[in-house]
């Protein structure tokens, strides 16, 4: 004889099949585009910014000739890359658990 279970689930019905709306996407622009993401993670712009610059001002110490300080320069340009590649990510991964959410 069939279990309870079985038989109260044969006796519902299916819930119906809903498609799932799509995306709607804007005609959003660079700009735009742009200060959206600077707002949804700002810490990948603050990162650029700070790697160009303390590239630019490791450039300027090695035409000058202050090797020692352009060197450190380099170095910091390092740390400044890898910040903005863990904010990247770190962004990444919070979108992903927005999404499925």
């Amino acid at each position: 004889s069939p279990s309870l279970r079985a038989v109260a689930m044969a006796a519902e019905s299916p819930p119906p099949l809903k498609p799932r709306p799509l995306p709607v996407f804007s005609d959003e622009g660079f700009g735009d585009k742009f200060l959206r993401k600077t707002r949804e993670n700002p810490l990948v712009p603050i990162g650029c910014l700070c790697t160009v610059g303390i590239l630019v001002y490791g450039l300027i110490s090695f035409k000058r000739g202050n090797t020692r300080h352009s060197q450190l320069m380099m170095r910091a340009r390092i740390l400044a890359q890898g910040f903005t590649f863990a904010a990247l990510l770190g962004g990444m991964v919070v979108t992903a658990m927005k999404s499925k959410q």
